[in-house]
């Protein structure tokens, strides 16, 4: 599974205000909610790939498959996008958590 990327966890660490506050956005809006962990990274991956966010996509893949997804369910996540996003951007969904996944 892909590491986190050095240029985020520099940007933490000089700013551990502003980091502290984005990771405590992202658990308030987790918690607001029905979903588990798992399917918000699902759901996620799907959300990062529709805005073509490649670093967004690789790193809800690690998320959801730390969270318990299987990697035919990260797939599928991505799959799925085929007829929202079209073919060549769920294409490209699918190298970037192939990349991911290996590592």
């Amino acid at each position: 599974m892909s590491r986190i990327p050095s240029h985020y966890v520099e940007f933490m660490q000089k700013n551990p205000e502003i980091g502290d506050a984005y990771q405590k956005l992202g658990e308030a809006t987790l918690d607001s909610g029905p979903l588990t962990r798992k399917h918000a990274e699902l759901v996620k991956i799907g959300i990062s790939l529709g805005a073509c966010l490649e670093s967004a996509v690789r790193s809800h893949c690690r998320k959801a498959i730390e969270a318990g997804a299987t990697e035919q369910e990260v797939r599928h996540a991505v799959m799925l996008a085929v007829t929202t996003v079209g073919f060549p951007t769920m294409m490209a969904g699918l190298r970037w958590i192939e990349e991911a996944m290996a590592g």
